[in-house]
């Protein structure tokens, strides 16, 4: 398993927010000592204009760049969030180029990106990391690619993106009514499954099983994954159910396929983050899920800065009802 990371993904902060720099860092940490998952370590690719344009209008992208006011009370500006974004979508670019060459990849940074539609950042997602790879891909000679997308929102910046576009298809599983209220419905190739709050996991299993043999009979070259994981019970920012077993099975049933697959990190604002991923990549690696993923109940608790979590600063961020 290749993994795509850079410590300056973490240098940016808003304080009670829950895209916070702890859930990378302490999830770089765990793989690194880790020993059951082998992993080659790498740097996202270099990012021109081109691949960001695929993606997005030039007034999105200079916007980003040149004014520095916040996009939403979701999606606050920082200091070098272009570059932070830019190298996000090289992270993305990596790994796709490395599932081409017949390499499992993940990218391992922050900010996400599949809220962020063509011409709007919103939902703590600038630009939109997974699609820009996609058409990136298209552009390279890749007949057709997928996205599969767990995140417990809908990608509705995904969808946004990839709407008609030729040799492209677009498979999201994620709770409704939540935020940004949008992916009830299918829309030309964009296929979603939407589940009910509080979804028991057997269920949720059903629906994400018929979404992955929809998106097999779509016959992709190539398959994105928009990877959150905000669907665990133990998160703070919807209301499903799943356990660490289900993101071990998600990843199985990813690496069944036989598909070439590589992963962008979107949501997931618990402290088991590290474990969910680690769960989901050894899922997709055909490992087993290790006794000590299932029953770790060392604290992971992000430090006590400014840039935790607390229940007196979760309530704006959590997103209107829907």
């Amino acid at each position: 398993m290749k993994i795509i990371t850079d410590k300056r993904c973490t240098q940016y902060a808003h304080p009670g927010h829950p895209e916070r720099p702890a859930r990378v860092a302490r999830t770089v940490e765990r793989l690194r000592n880790q020993k059951t998952l082998p992993i080659t370590w790498a740097e996202p690719s270099p990012v021109d204009e081109t691949a960001i344009l695929r993606a997005h209008t030039p007034s999105l992208l200079r916007r980003l760049r040149e004014e520095h006011v916040d996009f939403d009370m979701y999606t606050p500006t920082y200091p070098d969030i272009a570059e932070h974004a830019q190298r996000s979508i090289g992270g993305a670019l990596k790994a796709m180029h490395s599932a081409v060459q017949g390499e499992r990849a993940f990218s391992l940074l922050r900010p996400p990106g599949h809220h962020a539609t063509r011409n709007r950042a919103m939902g703590f997602c600038y630009l939109n990391n997974v699609a820009s790879a996609v058409l990136a891909a298209r552009a390279e000679g890749v007949g057709r690619v997928a996205v599969f997308d767990f995140d417990v929102h809908h990608g509705n910046g995904t969808e946004d993106i990839l709407v008609g576009q030729s040799g492209c298809a677009f498979f999201s599983i994620h709770q409704w009514p939540a935020y940004p209220g949008t992916g009830r419905e299918h829309r030309d190739n964009c296929f979603n499954y939407p589940v009910a709050p509080c979804t028991p996991p057997d269920k949720y299993r059903e629906v994400a099983d018929e979404a992955i043999g929809q998106l097999r009979a779509f016959r992709p070259d190539l398959v994105g994954v928009s990877a959150g994981f905000d669907c665990y019970v133990g998160d703070p920012l919807c209301q499903q159910r799943l356990e660490i077993e289900d993101f071990h099975w998600i990843g199985s049933k990813l690496r069944e396929t036989g598909l070439r697959v590589f992963s962008v990190l979107e949501g997931g604002y618990s402290d088991d983050l590290p474990r969910l991923v680690i769960s989901y990549l050894l899922g997709l690696e055909g490992l087993e899920l290790t006794k000590e993923l299932k029953h770790d109940d060392k604290s992971e608790s992000p430090p006590d800065d400014s840039s935790s979590v607390s229940d007196a600063h979760m309530e704006p961020f959590w997103g209107p009802s829907f």
